[in-house]
């Protein structure tokens, strides 16, 4: 099956890898860490391997209609860049509540917390008593409160993500070097991972990332090379020490990790 993801398949040593597309402002391979050894033996990415200007001068020879056709933005069903709008008369209920400052001061009220995201600084009801910008730097999704804060309380070096899938079929069993993306059109930084139970996985970066925002995905990467990746949870609490990588892998936590980097299951037996 090849479809026209702009990504590359090689298979090294009776395994399928996948790499990140040859066009660095098209590659798409951010959104297909999900993939399985199986899938992408059916898989082939067959315009990975050009830019996108070599793809449209293609598509004139070939006398096809979309050569000339815009490139869509962001999301492609929504062409107006109205997420919010899209996504309300689709929710079960909404959730309204208090907007906070980083010390817990009622600054506004919201109407729902899906037209909010991490690091918006834009169309905030709040009263802005500082001569600071505001950010939204946490949203509760269980009690609905937003919190805002100044541009350095966006700054985190740590991170849980669950449903973690490593495309070789294999989990590393201690630390190792990757480098980790937290959005789509993000560059990669340099991080290390470690598998944790559930499917679960703990990323610490070597400086503070902005915006980590959980619902999106950290994709790690080798070079070019996607390893695997996860939906990001929560951010984790800054550690004292960092980790190096090649730790024994007994020292992984008998369960998931929470908000505040204490153990809090126990994974099934």
């Amino acid at each position: 099956l090849p479809p026209g993801h702009y990504a590359r398949i090689r298979q090294v040593d009776g395994r399928h890898r996948l790499l990140a597309g040859i066009d660095g402002l098209k590659d798409q391979s951010y959104v297909l860490y999900t993939l399985s050894q199986e899938q992408l033996a059916n898989l082939s990415f067959p315009i990975g391997d050009y830019s996108k200007n070599e793809i449209r001068t293609i598509a004139r020879d070939l006398d096809l209609s979309i050569a000339d056709k815009p490139d869509s933005q962001d999301i492609c069903f929504i062409p107006d860049g109205d997420y919010s709008r899209f996504i309300e008369p689709r929710l079960k209920r909404k959730l309204p509540g208090e907007i906070v400052d980083s010390d817990g001061t009622i600054v506004g009220e919201h109407d729902g917390i899906h037209g909010f995201t991490i690091g918006q600084r834009k169309r905030l009801p709040i009263v802005n008593n500082t001569t600071r910008p505001l950010y939204v730097t946490d949203i509760n999704s269980e009690s609905g409160r937003i919190t805002v804060g100044p541009a350095e309380k966006l700054m985190k070096t740590r991170l849980y993500a669950s449903g973690v899938n490593w495309l070789s079929g294999i989990p590393p069993i201690s630390w190792v070097n990757v480098g980790a993306r937290i959005r789509y059109n993000g560059g990669n930084a340099p991080a290390r991972v470690r598998t944790l139970p559930n499917n679960g996985a703990e990323i610490e970066f070597d400086d503070p990332v902005r915006a980590i925002t959980p619902g999106q995905a950290v994709v790690f990467y080798d070079g070019e090379i996607v390893v695997g990746g996860g939906l990001i949870e929560y951010s984790l609490p800054e550690r004292a020490v960092k980790p190096a990588t090649g730790s024994l892998v007994n020292e992984m936590p008998t369960g998931i990790l929470a908000p505040d980097g204490q153990v809090v299951v126990s994974p099934a037996r």
